[in-house]
């Protein structure tokens, strides 16, 4: 058995053991987000992406990031909560936490050779497309689950209570 926690990784450890596995020929894809509440949705996008190479990056808004985007309510489930959940998914081989409010630093930090978001954005307009693509690298998207998304699910929930 895996020790998940170890998957969990500071940028500068990440930057070291993606320049291995690159190294080693491994492709290394990377992927963000807030996963606030995961759901089914998340667990098929990110098994989709972990498709597209041999090891799968996970960038993961850090909780002042996420409040920022999300509104004060959010996040639900704190970073490191969140973080190990994430981790312990077998297709997932890293994550990292960034502060900012695009990952466009951590993706130009870490060099991976493929870049996957949802298919609500064009390629062209996925931060950090410039980064990969520069390097000869691809940018992917992946269609979503329907009827899933956190936001839904807390809606959903914030009714049940009324």
């Amino acid at each position: 058995m895996s020790d998940f926690f170890s998957k969990i990784k500071s940028r500068s450890e990440a930057e070291l053991q993606i320049s291995k596995w690159q190294q080693n020929g491994d492709k290394v894809v990377f992927t963000n987000g807030c996963f606030d509440l995961v759901h089914r949705g998340h667990v098929e996008y990110l098994n989709k992406a972990a498709e597209k190479g041999q090891k799968l990056v996970l960038g993961l808004n850090s909780d002042a990031s996420v409040k920022r985007l999300k509104g004060e309510t959010r996040p639900i489930v704190d970073e490191e909560s969140r973080a190990i959940l994430l981790a312990a998914f077998q297709f997932i081989d890293l994550v990292v936490l960034f502060d900012e409010d695009t990952p466009y630093e951590l993706i130009s930090a870490l060099q991976p050779d493929c870049l996957v978001k949802g298919a609500d954005y064009n390629a062209e307009d996925i931060v950090g497309y410039d980064i990969v693509t520069a390097k000869g690298g691809t940018v992917e998207t992946i269609s979503f689950v329907e009827g899933f998304s956190t936001s839904n699910i807390v809606e959903r929930i914030a009714n049940e209570l009324k």
